[in-house]
C-alpha cells in the first residue's frame, strides 16, 4: 500500500517548553477510496527535534502493514539524517557524530529506525509555512497539541 505522510514538530520557549508533533496519514484503499488519518500529542518540556522525529515515528508506527509511505517533513535534520546518510555514519561510530560527541536523541533515532524497518520510505524535505497544505495542516496540530492541556511528559531515554 502507498502512504502519504506528512509530519511536524513544534516547541514552545525551544529547548524545554512545551512541544508537539502533528502527522496527517493519506492513502486510497483497494476499493480507491481515499482515506485520511490525524495524529497529534503535545509534550511539558521538549524540544523542537525531538517532535519532528516523534512525528515521523508516531506516523510510522500507526502503519499496521508494510507500505511505501512518502513522509514529507519541513525539518532538514530528520530529512538530511537519511537522505545524507548521517544515520549510517552514526550507526557505524556508536552513535557518535563525524566531531566524536554522542548524538543527540538516541532514544527517538533508534526508535524511528525501528518503526521504519517494515517499510519503505522515501524521506521527502518541504519548506515550511510555504503553503503545503499537508505541511501546514501538520504545523497547525502540533502547534494546538504544543499549546492543549493533555500534555505528556517526553521521556529521555538515552543508552
Amino acid at each position: 500500500m502507498q502512504v502519504t505522510m506528512f509530519t511536524d514538530g513544534a516547541a514552545r520557549g525551544n529547548p524545554d517548553g512545551p512541544g508537539g508533533y502533528g502527522v496527517v496519514l493519506q492513502y486510497v484503499d483497494t476499493k480507491g477510496q481515499m482515506h485520511e488519518m490525524e495524529l497529534s500529542q503535545g509534550y511539558e518540556k521538549t524540544t523542537n527535534n525531538r517532535m519532528e522525529l516523534m512525528a515521523a515515528i508516531a506516523g510510522l508506527e500507526a502503519l499496521n502493514r508494510p507500505c511505501r509511505v512518502e513522509l514529507y517533513s519541513d525539518s532538514q535534520y530528520l530529512v538530511r539524517a537519511f537522505n545524507d546518510h548521517w544515520i549510517d555514519g552514526w550507526l557505524k561510530r556508536g552513535w557518535r557524530n563525524a566531531s566524536g560527541q554522542a548524538v543527540k536523541n538516541v532514544d527517538l533515532w533508534k526508535r524511528l529506525l525501528a518503526a521504519a524497518e517494515p517499510h519503505e520510505v522515501n524521506y521527502i524535505w518541504v519548506r515550511g509555512h510555504d503553503g503545503n497544505p499537508g505541511n501546514e495542516r501538520c504545523d497547525r496540530l502540533a502547534t494546538s497539541a504544543a499549546d492543549g492541556d493533555e500534555l505528556i511528559e517526553d521521556v529521555v531515554r538515552e543508552n
